[in-house]
């Protein structure tokens, strides 16, 4: 059996110089991949929240948190296994393309047309890793100019 799935794993830690460095260096050393890395600070405190999705066996993950644990700026760490998980997209499309179309798809995906230029509409969608790229295989028809996609967040239910 390959139990060699994506997971999601949350990393509570002291908001300082090189914590960052230091985690990515954990995964990278033991030639575990980061598919998407997110870090954001938490309101209203020193702490930051690393949301980290990478793949693996469950012997894989145990060994990957109990490594985290030993790093001194680590407060928690935490697989998610109920959770609430999102990603953002934003997609640069040229004005003369169908803008009503386009809003359209966009709204079903949890999205709005969020700014309009001269030659172009940037669209917003947020919604879940697996619709996301539902969405931007959908959206290709409409030439894009520019993706950009950012990573996970995760907070368990």
């Amino acid at each position: 059996m390959n139990d060699n799935v994506r997971r999601v794993i949350s990393v509570i830690v002291v908001n300082e110089a090189s914590v960052l460095s230091r985690v990515t260096d954990l995964f990278s050393a033991r030639g575990y991949n980061i598919t998407s890395l997110t870090v954001a600070p938490i309101p209203d405190t020193k702490y930051s929240r690393l949301t980290i999705a990478t793949s693996g066996s469950a012997r894989v993950m145990e060994q990957i948190t109990k490594q985290l644990h030993k790093l001194i700026p680590v407060l928690r760490v935490y697989e998610h296994e109920d959770m609430v998980e999102k990603e953002m997209a934003l997609v640069k499309i040229p004005i003369t393309e169908n803008l009503s179309d386009i809003n359209a798809l966009s709204e079903a995906y949890n999205g709005k047309i969020v700014n309009a230029g001269e030659n172009s509409v940037i669209v917003m969608v947020a919604d879940e890793s697996r619709r996301i790229d539902n969405f931007l295989s959908a959206i290709r028809r409409y030439n894009p100019k520019e993706i950009v996609r950012s990573g996970a967040v995760a907070l368990e239910r």
